[in-house]
């Protein structure tokens, strides 16, 4: 598998009030990865290289 993409340091800092599962890690990566695609088709399909915030 590729390096993960989130760290989980800083994913674990962010859950305030929750503790964070080891296989949480894997799927918020899988779904960063996915959003990053999305973003990516939608730039290319706007005749653009460069993803912007409104990609998401």
């Amino acid at each position: 598998m590729a390096e993960m993409i989130v760290s989980k340091a800083r994913t674990k800092a962010a859950a305030k009030q929750c503790n964070v599962s080891s296989d949480f890690y894997d799927a918020l990566d899988a779904k960063v990865r996915e959003l990053i695609a999305d973003a990516e088709k939608r730039a290319m399909a706007n005749g653009r290289k460069t993803i912007r915030p409104y990609d998401l």
